[in-house]
């Protein structure tokens, strides 16, 4: 079979990136029948024995020798950026550069649903699985969230529906990839370290839309920019969502309670999940499962048993009257903001890790007055107190602790918070610093939170 007009059997094929992704997408080629050179960063031995075990007959060469000499295709893995000298090589001589959810394109049968955004992906993909499922819809859940759209290739067939999370990573080389229902809930500042400009952001992200087909549908945020640009991008129909106002067609809220038209979903003090974001993420995720065929009472009955999703302002637990609170997935400063926003007790947050070329001064003004202390951690520590004031400043607007590790902010919180206050891990970075994913962050986090002794408290 062909792919990006590559006959793959006896082609030779270069994958670049051996993270799960990249695993993923060896296996589809060379099932194929492609002949498969494999390359990453690390030499070989330094591999997980996994990807070692799930490379054995294949060919490596590291990246630093250029993989992709020789080769008829090139295949990225999201993490490798698209602007790389070997990559621009490549394209000089002609080679094909695609993605790994461009592969998968190629392979994977049914129905799309496809969710972008700079924060809230993750919840809404899940939920979006979680109602159609409940509505006795047959639906796969993948993507940017656990399984890579090469490893579902198997699993699909023309009556499931596929709900991908997908990333600007992803989505930037995207061309014959196409969603039935693209779904963006927020453009806001990330990945800048990679993208370099906003507008090169946002353009990754409305690939979702630029690659739809007519008869697709468009769920999008009538109070965001650059969704109301993608509305131009897609030759299908815009379905609009908004807290603020009345849309149509598409899912409000009206006087407390969630309208698709004029027809009611559910009050929205019904939805389980803290924060004004998740409402959003609740219009959208309702929007998109009623345009999959779901009925309003089977949205409504599923949302009431959404358990949530793992790292996304996840209750961990209670210690000497302390709430602890994980939300690792707090990736970027807008995500930040809004789990702060989801708390109105008084708040110890943990920020730092890997900095994307972000503005942390946003988060000053929402912090001021809210919380005891920031703990900063990690590798852009010195940049989040710079712009939050300077540590031993006085008169800043937000207190600040130098930590320098997870395991040193667990602990300062545990002896200064008091009853009644609020942990939380929201660290506006990414965690590459001093963790392998925000996953392993997150669980790190939850391992030492758990170890606390219930008598472990604040003194002040």
């Amino acid at each position: 079979m062909k792919a990006a007009g590559v006959e793959l059997q006896g082609a030779r094929v270069a994958v670049v990136g051996l993270a799960k992704s990249g695993l993923s997408a060896v296996a589809l080629l060379r099932a194929q029948g492609a002949l498969v050179t494999a390359s990453d960063e690390k030499p070989l031995d330094s591999l997980p024995e996994a990807a070692r075990a799930a490379l054995k007959g294949v060919a490596f060469v590291q990246q630093v020798d250029d993989p992709t000499l020789g080769q008829d295709l090139v295949v990225l893995s999201p993490g490798v950026p698209d602007d790389l000298a070997i990559v621009k090589a490549a394209r000089g001589r002609g080679v094909k550069v695609i993605g790994e959810l461009e592969l998968a394109s190629y392979f994977l049968v049914g129905p799309v649903i496809g969710v972008t955004g700079s924060n809230g992906k993750t919840t809404t993909t899940a939920l979006i699985g979680h109602i159609l499922r409940e509505s006795g819809i047959d639906a796969l859940v993948g993507g940017n969230i656990g399984t890579p759209p090469t490893a579902m290739v198997g699993m699909s067939n023309e009556d499931t529906w596929l709900v991908l999370e997908l990333s600007s990573f992803q989505l930037e080389t995207a061309e014959h990839f196409t969603a039935k229902i693209g779904v963006c809930l927020n453009v806001t500042p990330d990945h800048l370290d990679r993208h370099k400009t906003m507008e090169a952001y946002k353009a990754a992200k409305g690939r979702l839309f630029a690659t739809q087909r007519a008869g697709s549908f468009a769920v999008l945020n009538a109070e965001d920019e650059a969704c109301t640009e993608y509305a131009g991008l897609t030759p299908g129909w815009p379905v609009w969502f908004s807290q603020e106002r009345e849309v149509t067609p598409g899912l409000h809220v009206r006087e407390g309670v969630i309208v698709l038209d004029d027809d009611a979903v559910m009050a929205v003090s019904e939805i389980p999940l803290r924060g004004r974001h998740n409402v959003e993420n609740v219009l959208a995720a309702a929007a998109a499962a009623h345009l999959a065929g779901a009925t309003l009472e089977q949205i409504a009955a599923a949302v009431k048993t959404f358990p949530g999703v793992e790292h996304r302002i996840e209750f961990v637990c209670e210690r000497a009257g302390v709430a602890w609170y994980n939300d690792s997935k707090a990736t970027n400063v807008d995500a930040a903001l809004k789990a702060v926003e989801a708390f109105e007790q008084r708040l110890w947050i943990i920020l730092g890790g890997k900095d994307k070329g972000s503005d942390y001064r946003p988060l000053a003004a929402a912090l001021q007055g809210h919380v005891a202390g920031a703990l900063l951690i990690g590798a852009a520590a010195e940049k989040i107190a710079g712009q939050l004031g300077g540590l031993g400043q006085t008169g800043g607007a937000v207190p600040l602790v130098a930590c320098g590790t997870i395991e040193a902010a667990v602990d300062h919180a545990a002896r200064h918070a008091v009853a009644g206050d609020v942990v939380l891990l929201a660290p506006a970075c990414a965690s590459f610093d001093q963790f392998t994913s925000y996953e392993h962050r997150g669980r790190v986090f939850k391992e030492l939170v758990r170890s606390l002794n219930d008598s472990d408290g604040g003194t002040n």
